[in-house]
């Protein structure tokens, strides 16, 4: 099950902060690649995506992993990494839109310059990328499929003041439901199967929890854990494997008749006060 050989998956963000520390692109790659997906990731810093590929390798060691430095918040920039990918393989099977980013405000004391970088990585990125590989996919006899990080800040208010990321969050999941409405219809008319579809994490334990400590708890990062823990049902943050495997679903055949879909992974979170 989950057979994934001989996909060429393009991953944005599968940079690595610390070489202990498992993020969601990361884990999502190297997950893919041990189902015998070829990997083609980007960062916007080119270290990070060197300690990415690292990590992947650690688990992964037979993966065929290229990491290469792109904005994807750019058109420039995203084409050149989808001409990248597309010249070293010639096609691409998966796309997995990851990168994201929250800071914190409303829309009173917000920036604009802040709102605006906001909207860009959470979901100009999206737009850019889909709309460079969607194309590709339809030349494609097997076509192809789209996955998107989400959040459950896109779903309800988790208890941080971060307007921007939040509706950014529940746009994607939008973006998602009617373009896989589209590209459904056109499957019907003849076309090939591409499916898009949401996976959307709520409260995982990542490197990028000790960066919202410092943004939304001065710094507390032990306090932090423990309130976003205790805020969870189950008792506990999720891992980052949580979400890679939900992502490895929709990408798998398995998922063939799933489009337009969310699979949210939170413990329970959305279902709850998320007050203890």
């Amino acid at each position: 099950m989950h057979d994934l050989t001989n996909r060429i998956v393009l991953i944005t963000g599968i940079g690595s902060a610390r070489a202990d520390g498992w993020g969601n692109g990361t884990t999502i790659a190297t997950l893919f690649a041990r189902r015998g997906a070829t990997i083609f990731g980007c960062d916007i810093r080119p270290e990070l995506g060197e300690t990415g590929v690292a990590q992947i390798k650690s688990k992964a060691p037979e993966a065929t992993v290229t990491c290469v430095s792109a904005n994807v918040t750019n058109a420039e920039s995203a084409k050149a990494l989808v001409d990248a990918c597309m010249a070293k393989h010639g096609r691409i099977d998966i796309l997995v839109n990851n990168v994201g980013k929250s800071e914190p405000g409303g829309p009173a004391e917000m920036a604009e310059a802040v709102w605006d970088a906001q909207v860009d990585v959470n979901l100009k990125s999206v737009y850019l990328m889909t709309h460079l590989v969607l194309p590709i996919m339809e030349k494609q006899s097997t076509g192809g499929n789209v996955i998107c990080i989400s959040s459950v800040a896109g779903l309800r208010y988790i208890g941080k003041p971060q307007v921007a990321y939040a509706a950014t969050k529940a746009a994607l999941i939008q973006f998602c439901k009617t373009t896989a409405v589209l590209y459904g219809q056109r499957h019907a008319q003849g076309g090939p199967l591409i499916r898009l579809n949401t996976v959307v994490p709520g409260l995982i334990d990542t490197p990028l929890v000790k960066i919202l400590a410092d943004k939304y708890a001065g710094g507390d990062y032990d306090g932090f854990r423990k309130t976003r823990a205790a805020q969870v049902p189950m008792g506990r943050m999720g891992s980052a494997w949580d979400v890679a495997n939900a992502a490895l679903f929709f990408a798998s055949d398995e998922a063939s008749y799933v489009t337009g879909q969310e699979l949210v992974v939170d413990g329970g979170l959305i279902d709850s006060t998320g007050r203890t």
